[in-house]
């Protein structure tokens, strides 16, 4: 059972073959812990009964020393749900709310408030599957109104009397503890949430290198008292891990500086392409495999292959700094 974005198939699409000069840039896997820092992806297990900003601020202070300043996260979690909770370090945050387009996957623990048999909650699992209408608890950070979401998929694992554990995968911002609750209506003798635990956020999951709080606190002993790195670059990876999902556009060294500043990707500066349609969400990317920014198609992968010239990529959120690749002028291009 996968979330609609582990499914793309995604095609390599050679517009110019072009080569990247190693004397710029650095291939994200050879960065060093300096650089990781400053385009990081820290993926916690968010302990129970702890507010995600809690979390955020509490990483944000063991990593301060390092100057780490700003650590954002995707997907609040609520105080008692434990689990995968992305968090970006200083300029990643950029990036970091991208996740919000992919799908969550959760185990889950309901609580009948009367015993059913195995067939009718298989019926009710069923019928809650595909696109529901929901409307938010009122505890809650959205406008309390109907809206529709998707469920993916959901299986249940165990049943031990009035205790149903599952696993279920649905669209983003889909309330799980009233998900349950309508379920436990229809069944007609009511359910509350005991657990919950998030296991997947887009392309992520609780088996990429997951790590506590704890886990960053004893990486800077090791780094301070040992004057070992590599427990810490372990638990910091790169934010182009998180985001791998998106379609990517390769960008010729000659055309990065431009959008570092700023600028919108014109075709003449792509390398190489994923399949990707109109307004689609573009993860802009040197030849290296670095990310530079974010930006939303304005031509199809299409239209680049059929020979449209023009403006190709609106960009947004730049993440790459100016000067990281040397500037060419029109003569030199």
């Amino acid at each position: 059972m996968n979330l609609p974005l582990e499914d793309i198939k995604k095609e390599l699409i050679v517009v110019s073959d072009e080569k990247t000069d190693d004397a710029y840039g650095c291939y994200p896997e050879k960065r060093d812990l300096s650089q990781r820092l400053d385009f990081g992806l820290i993926l916690l297990d968010k302990p129970p009964r702890t507010r995600s900003k809690t979390a955020a601020v509490i990483a944000k202070n063991i990593l301060s020393p390092l100057g780490v300043s700003k650590i954002g996260y995707s997907g609040t979690l609520d105080p008692n749900v434990t689990g995968l909770l992305p968090m970006a370090i200083n300029s990643a945050n950029k990036a970091i709310a991208v996740l919000l387009f992919g799908g969550k996957e959760y185990m889950a623990l309901m609580h009948l408030h009367n015993e059913v048999s195995i067939e009718k909650l298989s019926k009710i699992f069923e019928e809650f599957t595909g696109k529901i209408v929901q409307l938010p608890p009122v505890r809650s950070s959205v406008k309390r109104q109907y809206r529709e979401r998707e469920i993916y998929y959901s299986k249940i694992l165990e049943v031990e009397g009035k205790d149903v554990l599952f696993k279920v995968g649905v669209e983003s911002g889909t309330y799980i503890r009233k998900l349950i609750h309508d379920m436990g209506e229809k069944l007609g003798v009511g359910a509350h949430m005991s657990e919950l635990r998030r296991t997947k956020v887009s392309n992520l999951t609780e088996k990429d290198h997951l790590v506590t709080l704890q886990d960053l606190d004893d990486a800077m002993y090791y780094r301070d008292k040992e004057k070992d790195d590599r427990f810490l670059s372990y638990c910091i990876q790169n934010i182009e891990r998180g985001i791998d999902f998106l379609p990517k556009v390769y960008i010729s060294d000659s055309a990065v500086d431009t959008v570092c500043h700023g600028s919108p990707l014109a075709v003449p500066g792509i390398s190489k392409m994923n399949n990707f349609e109109t307004g689609e969400r573009i993860f802009l990317s040197t030849l290296k495999g670095e990310l530079v920014g974010l930006g939303d198609a304005v031509l199809s992968s299409k239209d680049i292959v059929d020979g449209k010239k023009g403006l190709a990529i609106k960009t947004d959120s730049i993440i790459m700094k100016p000067g990281t690749y040397p500037k060419y002028t029109r003569k030199e291009l």
